[in-house]
């Protein structure tokens, strides 16, 4: 199973004691494919030493980059179809471009995509994706 993960879900899976560590777990395991393009990488990077330390974000991106089930990929279009905030259609593109199972996400701003027949994306939250996981394994 290959998913995008929107940043603020990342964020809420990083401390041990957080109901979402699941997903780090679930990922360490290897029960998915996070998949990555340089730009989201690049978010991921900003938001993770503004919320935890510079040694914390560097640990988490050195995971990621390493891990046997994180695949690298780019978009090479730009579907623009998320409007009230530009800035997330980065994970729509790559789960466009990557043919991913699930984009996961907690943001409404994505919700739109759940309208959309074409580009068909399956947007879940994150409480969503735990039911996914834990109902196949």
């Amino acid at each position: 199973m290959q998913v995008v993960i929107d940043t603020n879900c990342l964020l809420a899976s990083i401390p041990p004691k957080s109901t979402h560590y699941w997903l780090y777990e679930a990922f360490e395991r290897e029960i998915f494919e996070w998949i990555l393009s340089n730009e989201i990488l690049t978010e991921y990077e900003e938001k993770l030493c503004e919320r935890y330390s510079d040694l914390t974000a560097d640990l988490v991106l050195s995971i990621l980059s390493s891990a046997p089930n994180t695949i690298f990929s780019e978009p090479y279009y730009k579907w623009q179809l998320i409007e009230t905030d530009a800035d997330d259609n980065k994970f729509a593109d790559l789960a466009i471009a990557s043919n991913v199972d699930y984009l996961v996400t907690n943001d409404k701003d994505f919700n739109i995509l759940k309208t959309l027949d074409f580009p068909k994306i399956t947007v879940v939250s994150l409480a969503e994706f735990k039911d996914i996981i834990f109902s196949k394994n």
